[in-house]
């Protein structure tokens, strides 16, 4: 008797936004079609995090991964696959032409340097069956926290693992819950910060999808130490996948009495419900985010009293975010000892990492704590596409800095990012390559802080916006040196005067590239060159006489128009008219446009 397929569809955003839903359809309709219904059980899962490939479709048991899938495949994948058991050799991963067809997962280039906490069940349950979720050990941790250990227990298992929060600060998660469970109030709360707004950064969104179950466990054990009984998930409301996966899992949980009143008879009540969040980036700070919970502006206020002592509502509250809390399960199921084994002396566990920008392969990886960032980007991602020059790599989304090549060999850890003038941040990871240009990117950054400051201090408010003001003056070709000490005098202020993080690491992009590269700043300002052709003001476009055959298809794009030319004849560019689009470069199939 054949063996029965299970096929895994990636049901992450990034895949349903290129079909996967359709392809997850068509495969149980063509299935059904084709008369083997019975002989195939096909399952939506999480994320897998190699986006760069997706749409996936993995199968089981022959291990076979089929990238780039189509809905229109699906015909073929059942009948190859299921009714002939034999692959489709044109949709497997290939490395390269010479590769053998069938590469297992763990083979796989992008998958061999991780290791998996964190994203565990992502794009290997289906995260809307709780069931799949038990049966690889989902809520034995909170079995084990309700029936074998004491609330000081379960802090102290937390204390000696060394987990620290992972939505940028780094502070010591068995401290935090520590903290609160001294404070004597019969009110407290938990808290999880889904609240993820760093450009290129889907850690935590990609988490929910694949694997509600693992925060709410979480979360459930976190109210259990600390003496809470009630729980808030802060989460944007333009994540609408995670939302509804969460509802899905909230109810589940309360159905089978693995939350709500008297957890599975234990006598402890604990609940959760879902705050939606309206996309500002400031409120991923966490007295900002519980200002907004309560229904007020997202606004910081000073510290302390930190939320632990005084937080929701003046009562004690721990905030986490999504990836310290489905780190907890495991380290109750596993011991604080085996997690903190993994790592580094000071930072522990594993780190995910939403590895975008200039990379061959991107996605969302997990790696442990002192993997080097040359590992992350050349053995994990591929290197750089289109076999063009590293040039730099930004850690920590607008609030970090941007790491050079020297520093590649850095074992990654909450210190040693920090040392280079960069920061862990929640996970974004942003690949630049020699077509970058660093004025360019300091000066998106700095709009981006500009727009997402809440404007409650002065050197927030202000220091952006002045920022910006010099980075755009630059951009244009207009700046002078002095801009530069102007710049590094304003960072510095700011990163010392703001009352929240947002405007303290606001200057972090422009401070690590003017120390790196102020040769490039140098060549906007007295040259009045970018070098990377992104500063549209100090674009030159012009037409090589000698590659130009005058057939007039730039002339013909050019919206001004400035372009003039006799048929067949070398053409024309007026400098002074062109408005800078790039529609004649993009248009010249000879190279006869250049820019400089």
């Amino acid at each position: 008797m054949a063996k029965k397929n299970f096929m895994l569809v990636c049901g992450g955003t990034g895949c349903e936004s290129s079909k996967s839903d359709e392809i997850y359809r068509t495969l149980i309709k063509e299935a059904e079609l084709q008369g083997v219904k019975d002989d195939v059980q096909v399952v939506k899962t999480g994320c897998f995090g190699f986006c760069e490939k997706g749409p996936i479709v993995k199968v089981l048991p022959s291990e076979s991964f089929y990238v780039e899938v189509k809905p229109e495949d699906a015909k073929e994948i059942i009948a190859e696959q299921v009714i002939k058991g034999r692959e489709v050799k044109r949709l497997l991963y290939k490395k390269s032409q010479q590769t053998a067809d069938n590469i297992k997962v763990q083979d796989i280039e992008f998958y061999q340097k991780q290791f998996r906490i964190v994203l565990r069940n992502c794009g290997v349950i289906n995260p809307e069956n709780i069931e799949e979720y038990i049966a690889r050990d989902g809520y034995v941790a909170l079995e084990k926290a309700l029936f074998e250990m004491s609330p000081q227990q379960i802090i102290d298992v937390m204390k000696a693992s060394g987990l620290r929060g992972r939505g940028g600060a780094g502070f010591p998660t068995g401290v935090k819950w520590e903290t609160a469970a001294k404070v004597n109030s019969e009110v407290k709360y938990v808290v999880c910060n889904a609240d993820e707004g760093d450009p290129g950064a889907y850690m935590d969104r990609s988490t929910i999808e694949g694997d509600p179950h693992s925060v709410l466990e979480a979360m459930i054990i976190a109210g259990k130490a600390i003496g809470a009984h009630n729980g808030y998930i802060y989460i944007r409301a333009e994540y609408p996948l995670a939302i509804d996966r969460l509802k899905v899992a909230i109810a589940q949980a309360k159905e089978r009495g693995l939350m709500g009143v008297d957890i599975l008879g234990s006598g402890f009540d604990f609940d959760v419900e879902i705050r939606l969040g309206a996309g500002a980036f400031v409120c991923g700070e966490e007295t900002a985010l519980l200002q907004s919970i309560e229904g007020n502006r997202g606004m910081p206020i000073p510290k302390p009293p930190f939320p632990a002592i005084k937080g929701l509502w003046g009562k004690p509250t721990i905030i986490n975010n999504v990836e310290t809390l489905a780190n907890i399960p495991v380290i109750l199921t596993k011991g604080a000892e085996w997690f903190a084994a993994i790592g580094t002396d000071k930072s522990k566990g594993t780190k995910v990492f939403a590895l975008t920008g200039k990379i061959n392969n991107s996605g969302l990886i997990e790696v442990p704590m002192g993997t080097t960032l040359r590992e992350i980007i050349f053995d994990i991602g591929g290197g750089i596409k289109g076999g063009k020059k590293f040039k730099g790599v930004q850690t920590g989304g607008p609030s970090g800095g941007i790491i050079v090549e020297k520093d590649l060999d850095t074992p990654i850890s909450y210190e040693s990012l920090i040392a280079l003038g960069s920061m862990m941040g929640s996970g974004g990871m942003i690949v630049m390559d020699e077509d970058d240009c660093v004025v360019d990117v300091s000066k998106f950054y700095m709009a981006f802080c500009v727009d997402e400051s809440c404007g409650k201090c002065a050197p927030c408010r202000i220091g952006t916006n002045q920022m910006h003001a010099l980075l755009d003056k630059i951009s244009k070709g207009n700046g002078v040196e002095a801009d530069l000490d102007s710049l590094e005098r304003i960072g510095k202020a700011m990163t010392k005067a703001s009352l929240c993080m947002l405007g303290g690491s606001a200057a972090n992009p422009t401070l690590a590239t003017i120390r790196h590269f102020r040769d490039e700043y140098m060549e906007h300002i007295v040259d009045h060159k970018c070098r990377a052709g992104k500063c549209k003001s100090l674009v030159v476009y012009e037409i090589i006489p000698a590659k130009c055959i005058g057939c007039g298809l730039c002339a013909r794009k050019c919206p001004v128009p400035c372009i003039t030319g006799e048929k067949k004849q070398p053409h024309v560019i007026d400098t002074a008219r062109c408005i800078k689009c790039g529609e004649c470069f993009k248009a010249c199939k000879f190279g006869a446009v250049t820019k400089r």
